[in-house]
């Protein structure tokens, strides 16, 4: 072999090493998520708001006034606060449509910060494609105005339809949105500098992942977190030190989440999905394939000629039965795993939702060590 070709065959050699070095310390990292992944901190939320208002510059896509006297009534009364007397008058347009408007605020969002908001149709209005939002208040649980939305509605839908009656449709052109449409006019008054202690509340409750969490927080800053309970995690800052440091410093240590073994099952869409840490212990499963076919060819039964008869038909019918006679008997050992309860599941040439009967069945035998949850 030529120097050359030595060398080429080293540098691969080389590479590949590497490659798998990189691969499994990219293994080793991903086993574990950030603090501020899987926890949510006390007070630092988003907050829901609603409104009502109107969408109008519809192209006689929006509510028929007969049909929906709210918009009417709100079409006489922002005419009447713009000076314009309407009562009494006969109005028959269909370019203007009653919607609620639905937006999240921010957590700490400052006054005049911009946010997006949902408008969605409330009467018989066929689309609202090309209107504008009035200016329209957005209230918080506690009745308050925090934030106004005005802009041009988009919906992503798109609609088409003939003289004939025939129509198409893609989307949901009754519900659209505002991308950047709010403004927040009021702050809400939620002070984490004056906080001596935090609670994290973990979106995933776990008493392994709780301690962990407090664990690798008091190796960082001793004393400062104790688990409460399988949710929260109370944390304090160190004497004299920055709440909003603290949370900051923290939010970035990494932890190993702890999930129980659970299996779920969606059975309307033949969707199963395991955990890693699903266990079973030994069981045999047989999965018999049994096909049963009924053929029905009646048989008519035609008399000779001038034999006074008359044409009879006679039932006939077959019935056949086929039974899969291969090798359907697979056995797994106790403790097995996710990877080898797959591979024996496969290897019966099982589908899903044949799947979901099988793993009920080895529920209900007691050899499945994991929760079922059908969603």
């Amino acid at each position: 072999m030529t120097p050359r070709r030595c060398f080429y065959w080293a540098m691969r050699f080389a590479i590949g090493l590497c490659l798998v070095l990189s691969l499994g310390a990219v293994d080793a990292v991903q086993a574990k998520s950030r603090i501020k992944d899987i926890v949510s901190f006390e007070g630092v939320r988003a907050n829901q708001l609603i409104g009502y208002g109107l969408v109008v510059g519809l192209n006689g896509t929006g509510d028929s006034l007969r049909n929906v006297p709210m918009t009417q009534q709100s079409l006489i009364s922002m005419m009447e606060r713009m000076g314009v007397n309407t009562r009494g008058a006969t109005m028959d347009t269909k370019n203007i449509a009653a919607v609620m408007v639905t937006a999240r605020l921010p957590a700490f969002a400052a006054t005049g910060s911009k946010i997006d908001v949902t408008v969605s149709s409330m009467g018989d209005a066929k689309s609202l494609l090309g209107g504008t939002l009035l200016v329209t208040s957005l209230m918080g649980a506690d009745g308050e105005v925090y934030a106004v939305a005005q802009g041009t509605v988009e919906t992503g839908a798109v609609s088409a339809g003939g003289a004939s009656g025939s129509s198409f449709t893609r989307g949901v052109p009754t519900a659209g949105g505002i991308p950047a449409g709010g403004e927040v006019e009021r702050e809400i008054g939620f002070q984490l500098g004056s906080m001596e202690r935090m609670r994290l509340s973990l979106r995933n409750p776990d008493f392994t992942t709780a301690k962990r969490v407090a664990e690798e927080i008091n190796r960082a800053f001793p004393g400062a977190a104790v688990a409460d309970n399988p949710t929260i995690v109370s944390v304090a800052p160190p004497a004299g030190g920055s709440l909003v440091n603290f949370v900051t410093a923290i939010e970035q240590l990494e932890v190993e989440p702890d999930n129980p073994a659970k299996v779920i099952i969606n059975e309307a869409d033949g969707v199963v999905v395991v955990t890693g840490d699903v266990r079973v212990s030994k069981v045999a499963i047989d999965q018999g394939n049994l096909s049963i076919t009924v053929n029905e060819k009646p048989t008519v039964s035609q008399p000779a000629p001038f034999s006074q008869g008359v044409t009879t038909t006679t039932p006939n019918t077959s019935i056949k039965v086929n039974e899969d006679k291969g090798k359907k008997l697979i056995i797994l050992q106790s403790g097995v795993a996710l990877e080898s309860l797959v591979k024996g599941l496969n290897s019966l040439g099982v589908t899903p939702r044949d799947m979901i009967s099988i793993l009920r069945s080895i529920k209900a035998a007691g050899a499945l060590q994991a929760d079922i949850e059908a969603i």
